[in-house]
């Protein structure tokens, strides 16, 4: 019998558009710690595409190696054993069940991507997404189920490495992202079904609490035993419990925020006329990166908002915009009362040169490592004591969540969590100069130019 949390599971996940009646979901991603039924879950998945789908349906399950594939198998296949109208309908072989009266198959697949050009899925099961070497096999399955009306493609999984052996975000952890970016409506991907389940307050949350087991654990209670909790938090490293019991992604390093003390600062409600004057501050890149500009409020709790942002997302041949970037400098200094737009000039001189030749309020500011330590701890403060407000860009509030913090003897500052990473922090950074530039302006007073017409 299911529960009430899967049923409603289920339902999210068999979901049916208005306008035609076919399913709306063709990949996903379902997140939960170990211990909460996963295994069986695919399982009744993998069996209704089986029994449910198309005549001549092909149903797999797929993991990083065939052992951890034969899981979901074989406990679909126990299903049918210990069922009389299954056994009926449904004929077990050692690694295939099949539906002689519909011609439907099932069977287990392994990481070997290579082997399985040519399928033709209707239903696929990826097991612990997190365990998967590269994108490779999820690619050829979900390119393979494109023929079919109403195919599944869907990673039931638990929390693990953020990166992979190249350095680059891991299959999971991408997918994650994707899945965060389609809830908050960043992205329009009405087609990938995202369901995680993780504490309130993610890596900040204290793992030996019961009140976070309950958080991110659906089946806390019913299918996993509060005791076995407190018996293995008793003997299991940290990082390990976390990832694995409470479904968080961890790091060997340290964020730059506490999780959460960012999005305590949104105000969606503020919004800024031209009587307030503003600062905007400019981070330009070429290709591999992002550009971004953030303006903030000169008060004494400034207000940051995102007035554009140009990302490149992992595409070869992309190159920023300049002139759209140039004309969008522009326009922000019409709708607002700019006061400056202040920037590094790395690669951008002649942009800057341009700018500035039409009047507007162009300031050179290179982040150098002397600027870049203070404000961020400047930035940091603001943000932990609520000394600012923001317009709760998710963007920006990616950017943020992508910082981490290198300390040595020259400082503490924010950094990318490796050099190779596409994790981009652009926007975080305008933020944290926005903010140091509003903040100087206001420990200076109004000034002659803060009433200058930039149009």
């Amino acid at each position: 019998m299911l529960l009430d949390w899967q049923k409603q599971l289920l339902d999210a996940l068999y979901a049916r558009r208005a306008r035609d009646g076919k399913r709306r979901f063709r990949t996903g991603l379902i997140g939960m710690p170990r211990k909460n039924g996963k295994s069986a879950l695919g399982a009744g998945i993998a069996l209704h595409g089986l029994l449910m789908g198309p005549a001549g349906a092909e149903v797999y399950s797929c993991a990083g190696d065939r052992e951890q594939a034969r899981i979901v198998f074989g406990m679909a296949k126990r299903m049918v054993e210990l069922d009389e109208t299954l056994s009926d309908n449904v004929t077990c072989y050692r690694d295939v069940l099949e539906v002689p009266s519909t011609g439907s198959i099932y069977r287990v697949l392994s990481s070997e991507a290579f082997t399985k050009e040519g399928l033709s899925p209707t239903t696929v099961i990826f097991d612990e997404v997190h365990v998967q070497p590269n994108a490779e096999l999820w690619d050829v399955m979900t390119l393979g189920s494109g023929a079919r009306e109403e195919p599944l493609v869907l990673g039931i999984t638990t929390a693990g490495s953020r990166t992979d052996s190249l350095g680059a975000d891991s299959l999971c952890y991408s997918m994650y992202q994707h899945g965060r970016r389609v809830v908050q409506k960043e992205i329009a991907d009405p087609t990938f079904f995202f369901c995680w389940w993780e504490p309130q307050l993610g890596i900040e949350s204290d793992h030996r609490d019961p009140k976070v087991w309950a958080e991110a654990n659906p089946g806390l209670g019913t299918i996993v035993d509060l005791a076995d909790f407190k018996s293995t938090v008793m003997r299991t490293s940290e990082s390990e419990f976390r990832t694995k019991r409470t479904n968080v992604w961890t790091t060997g390093q340290e964020s730059a925020l506490p999780y959460g003390a960012w999005d305590a600062c949104v105000d969606t409600e503020r919004t800024v006329g031209k009587e307030t004057p503003v600062v905007v501050f400019f981070d330009g890149s070429w290709a591999g990166d992002s550009t971004g500009l953030v303006a903030a409020t000169i008060e004494e709790q400034p207000h940051l908002f995102v007035v554009g942002c140009w990302e490149n997302m992992d595409d070869a041949e992309w190159r920023v915009p300049i002139l759209e970037v140039e004309d969008r400098i522009r326009q922000v200094c019409k709708d607002w009362q700019v006061v400056e737009v202040a920037c590094d000039p790395y690669r951008w001189q002649r942009s800057m040169q341009v700018l500035e030749a039409e009047r507007l309020p162009i300031v050179e500011f290179p982040m150098t490592l002397p600027r870049v330590v203070p404000g961020y701890q400047k930035w940091s403060e603001a943000v932990l004591e609520k000394r600012l407000t923001h317009d709760g860009n998710p963007v920006l509030a990616r950017h943020v969540e992508n910082m981490v913090l290198k300390k040595d003897a020259r400082g503490i500052r924010p950094v990318k969590e490796s050099k190779s990473s596409r994790r981009h922090i652009d926007l975080a950074i305008c933020a944290i100069f926005a903010h140091d530039r509003a903040v100087s302006r206001v420990q200076q007073g109004p000034t002659r130019e803060w009433f200058g017409a930039w149009a």
